[in-house]
């Protein structure tokens, strides 16, 4: 079963890549918000926020999928395919230029779709910036030198998206705890 599952997958990743590619990241995003909201947040499923679910599915498809794939293609132009240092210079660039404006843009986006004004959206990313890039940077490095030395081309957003599936976790924890408007609320 697994096997026909993956066979069909890497069929229809073939002949579609860019809609299988941002497809399947929005489902693994919304699936880190739904790990995040049972598991983290300990909801039950009667009290999963489904517009949670699908603001980040909608993330994953329209911006997230799109931005890496997009994102791989000019990594794969700049530094190009074979050579013993090509995946050290693909990782540098992905999380020495690539990752900061993503991160920034990627928390931007996600408040703004949760209607939150400008001023609470860059509250919002004053206080959560720094920590996500921390964290970011504890984990994607690694994953990213075995993603470009190992990992063919077409499987890489793949790839990142299982070690992604975690992450996404922890982003939807972060991109909803302590809601803004605790933030910016006065004190009473």
């Amino acid at each position: 079963m697994a096997t026909s599952c993956l066979r069909w997958y890497l069929r229809v990743l073939d002949k579609y890549p860019w809609k299988t590619q941002t497809v399947t990241t929005g489902i693994l995003m919304a699936s880190g918000d739904f790990i995040c909201q049972k598991v983290v947040e300990q909801k039950t499923l009667k009290n999963i926020e489904t517009q949670r679910l699908v603001r980040f599915a909608f993330l994953g498809t329209c911006f997230v999928g799109p931005t890496l794939r997009s994102w791989y293609l000019v990594l794969e132009k700049v530094c190009g395919v074979s050579g013993k240092t090509v995946g050290l210079k693909k990782m540098l660039l992905d999380q020495g230029l690539f990752v900061p404006v993503f991160m920034a843009n990627f928390l931007t986006v996600n408040s703004l779709l949760q209607n939150h004004s400008w001023i609470q959206t860059k509250e919002k990313l004053k206080r959560d910036y720094f920590d996500v890039l921390k964290v970011n940077y504890m984990l994607w490095p690694a994953a990213q030198l075995f993603n470009f030395y190992i990992v063919p081309f077409q499987h890489r957003i793949m790839v990142v998206n299982m070690v992604a599936l975690f992450w996404n976790t922890y982003l939807a924890w972060k991109a909803n705890i302590n809601s803004v408007d605790e933030v910016t609320r006065p004190e009473l």
